[in-house]
């Protein structure tokens, strides 16, 4: 078994147990199910405008090189420059050399996830530049030293008196506080870091090829902040978050918002198409776009996976996993955590490293019946599997077990063959790890229903 898999089982064995855990992901999930059932209701057709979304990313991913360059053309017409970067190392280093040229020691920057899968913050530190994460939970996971819990609540797994105490042990914080008065303390302390900051990092929600633009979503003005102050702002995003038209929008930004958080339409939505212009009063002296592939064009060409690319990072299909539910974002040990990422880590960052995240799944196929643009997530999972097995990645000893089995379902006169005593125990013996201590094996009858039939026939 590969190291990643015997920490993943061992970590998701001790969350499980974690009641506490387990009450506070529930109740948050709670009140998010609440509030999306009531956010459907803008919708006159929701299955409809789910059909048009997912037809829509189908067009923008199959037509992808054509919109990256017109994107590319119509972004740099107006004075923005974009990166073309093949992985996170060449992320790392263009950013590092922006950071140079301006001499940077302060970094703003909006919650991203692409960042998150570069492991921008850690990479700067090393480089005596300090990068600020101003969205709430994510100041929340930084000051506690953890990666986001989740792709759009970040802090979901803490409760506000999990919050209070980690402000008072970082910040010296009365610990009693209420959450207005949190938010009011990180409001304080991130204010001054806005001024101070030469530049401005984003990700973005969706690239809008026709008239060279992102789009950037949030509830906080956090990156409006991020944006306006810096002279410089820095975008990364990866390739798949193209959409064809600026009038798309019209469609992805309150189904986002929907399945997203709940909102009809979530408060700030900014698009962000260079630098400042001559006669605007605000926003940044340079603008740059980075377009990250980082393994997607790996996904792109598998015809089966690519409609995986299809993800606007909603987060509904983590709310929906009853595996996600117990054992935790911080479990998975990858970035994209949930079915999605259960889906895509194993293309972007390896198979045999991360082929056991796809089977750290149910089947149940309530991710795929929650996701806004109807990505086939349990299928998709079930392809990683049978990958895996295709390239040869799985134990002889596995292939041996699977081979016997195969061999003995096909034939009723062996499964007659053994009691069911003999049955349990080997079941005992080699399936008690895998099962876990916390299920009742399965007990077999002491005869099939078979040779009951047999004798009663007689």
């Amino acid at each position: 078994m590969h190291q990643n898999a015997s920490t993943f089982l061992a970590d998701s064995e001790k969350k499980v147990a974690d009641i506490g855990h387990r009450n506070t992901i529930n109740h948050n999930i709670g009140k998010y199910n609440t509030a999306v059932k009531a956010g459907k209701l803008q919708f006159a057709d929701m299955q409809t405008a789910r059909e048009r979304a997912k037809n829509i990313k189908w067009r923008a991913l199959e037509h992808l090189d054509k919109h990256l360059e017109d994107f590319e053309s119509n972004f740099t017409r107006r004075g923005g420059k974009v990166i073309w970067a093949e992985n996170a190392q060449q992320v790392l280093e263009e950013i590092l050399a922006i950071c140079e040229a301006k001499q940077c020691k302060s970094i703003v920057k909006s919650k991203s996830m692409a960042t998150e899968e570069v492991h921008l913050n850690s990479f700067l530190a090393k480089h005596g530049i300090e990068c600020v994460e101003t969205d709430l939970g994510e100041y929340i996971q930084q000051l506690d030293g953890e990666p986001p819990y989740h792709i759009v609540t970040p802090a979901m797994h803490k409760s506000k008196e999990d919050v209070a105490r980690l402000f008072a042990e970082k910040l010296g914080t009365p610990p009693n506080l209420t959450p207005q008065q949190l938010t009011q303390v990180a409001r304080e302390k991130l204010r001054q870091k806005y001024l101070d900051a030469e530049i401005g990092i984003t990700g973005a929600n969706f690239i809008l090829a026709d008239i060279g633009a992102v789009a950037v979503t949030e509830n906080e003005g956090n990156a409006r902040l991020s944006t306006a102050f810096p002279k410089t702002h820095i975008v990364l995003v990866g390739i798949e978050k193209m959409l064809p038209s600026i009038n798309d929008l019209a469609l992805f930004w309150p189904l986002l918002a929907t399945y997203g958080t709940g909102q009809q339409v979530t408060v700030y939505n900014s698009i962000f198409s260079g630098p400042r212009q001559e006669g605007e009063v605000d926003g940044p002296e340079e603008m740059y776009v980075i377009l990250m592939d980082n393994g997607r064009t790996n996904i792109l060409k598998d015809t089966e996976m690519r409609e995986s690319l299809y993800c606007i990072r909603c987060g509904a299909c983590l709310n929906a996993c009853p595996v996600y539910k117990n054992i935790g974002g911080h479990t998975y040990g990858t970035t994209y955590s949930g079915p999605i990422g259960s889906v895509i880590t194993p293309h972007l960052q390896g198979m045999e490293e991360n082929m056991h995240l796809s089977y750290a799944s149910s089947l149940c196929g309530n991710c795929t019946e929650v996701c806004p643009v109807r990505i086939n997530i349990h299928e998709l999972l079930l392809n990683n599997r049978h990958k895996a097995v295709e390239d040869n990645l799985t134990s002889g000893g596995e292939k041996m077990s699977w081979f016997g089995w195969k061999q003995a379902s096909l034939s009723r006169r062996m499964m007659n063959l053994v009691g069911g005593n003999t049955k349990n125990f080997f079941m005992k013996k080699f399936f008690a790890d895998a099962w876990g201590d916390n299920r009742e094996l399965p007990v077999f009858a002491p005869k099939s229903f078979n040779q009951m039939w047999k004798d009663r026939k007689k």
